[in-house]
């Protein structure tokens, strides 16, 4: 799959495409059920898939503080569109002039003049311009007047509830992981790159693979037992903390995993921390000898969630 970091790095070649657009944070089963019809539709007609999507996402572009936590990051993101078939994702920057741009001008210098759509699928849902003034009805009459195919794709339900990255964080923020699983398709996770941490955990006793969030905000915090997947696809037992890490006065969120009963040295690996149940909140202990004694709890814990549910 091609990464287009940008509108001015499309190619000639690019256009004529089956097209995609939205934040597609979370990549949930909503997004795949557009994705599975926009990919049958572009290999009927030959024609490449491809997905635009925003950096950095709107509402982080205009509040940061405010933007609700991403679901997934960009590279996690890019994996799922990948494994749904996609060929380009055309990843455009949303700044202020984009932003201020007319549906019109959206529709007919990046759609029409830049892309030459020949299909685009897009929630009814969508809106997109300077105030958010163009919607479904006008790409319709686009569609017309400049000949292209539009498929709406209408929300997906589950139970009568619309499936939406809002729904997850919800579900998440009330571990709710379950729910969270049946909205997404599959558990919900982070991946990143092991790197060196402060030894703390090895020091007590319990070493960790560190994984650093970039300053992103995170759906959850606590202390989960996990499944850690590497790359060639071993599935490893754990515990993991993310959060502030408040007994050792940290300024920034870290997630920080210890693989159980076994010594493993995973630092420069990519790894995916898959979240199966939530132990606790985050809390602040006195010394580190009571840090120490709680994490022995929360190893007993998880070992106990392996053995009752027999996996792996």
């Amino acid at each position: 799959m091609r990464l287009i970091r940008g509108i001015h790095n499309l190619r000639a070649g690019d256009r004529g495409c089956a097209l995609t657009i939205g934040n597609f944070d979370g990549v949930h089963r909503g997004h795949q059920s557009l994705l599975a019809q926009l990919c049958k539709k572009g290999r009927q007609r030959n024609t490449p898939i491809m997905v635009m999507l925003f950096e950095p996402h709107p509402l982080e572009r205009f509040s940061l503080e405010s933007a609700p936590p991403r679901l997934t990051r960009l590279h996690e993101k890019l994996c799922y569109l990948k494994n749904a078939g996609v060929h380009s994702v055309l990843c455009a920057r949303f700044s202020r002039h984009f932003a201020l741009q007319s549906a019109q001008n959206f529709i007919t210098d990046l759609l029409i003049n830049r892309l030459g759509v020949t299909l685009l699928a897009i929630g009814d849902d969508f809106r997109f311009g300077s105030g958010r003034s163009g919607d479904f009805f006008l790409l319709q009459h686009a569609a017309i007047r400049y000949g292209f195919e539009i498929l709406g794709a209408k929300t997906l339900l589950d139970n009568k509830k619309r499936i939406s990255s809002t729904a997850i964080r919800q579900a998440l923020a009330t571990n709710n992981l379950p729910l969270a699983t049946t909205l997404l398709g599959r558990p919900f996770s982070i991946c990143g790159r092991v790197v060196r941490g402060d030894s703390i955990g090895h020091m007590l006793g319990f070493p960790t693979a560190n994984v650093p969030l970039l300053r992103t905000a995170t759906p959850i915090t606590g202390v989960y037992i996990v499944y850690v997947k590497q790359l060639d696809n071993q599935v490893l037992h754990g515990v993991a903390n993310i959060g502030m890490r408040p007994t050792l006065a940290r300024s920034h969120k870290q997630l920080e995993v210890h693989v159980l009963d076994r010594f493993i040295d995973l630092y420069g690996q990519y790894i995916e921390v898959i979240f199966l149940y939530k132990i606790r909140d985050e809390k602040r202990f006195n010394s580190l000898a009571a840090l120490k004694e709680q994490i022995q709890d929360d190893v007993i814990v998880a070992r106990n969630f392996f053995d009752q549910n027999s996996v792996n």
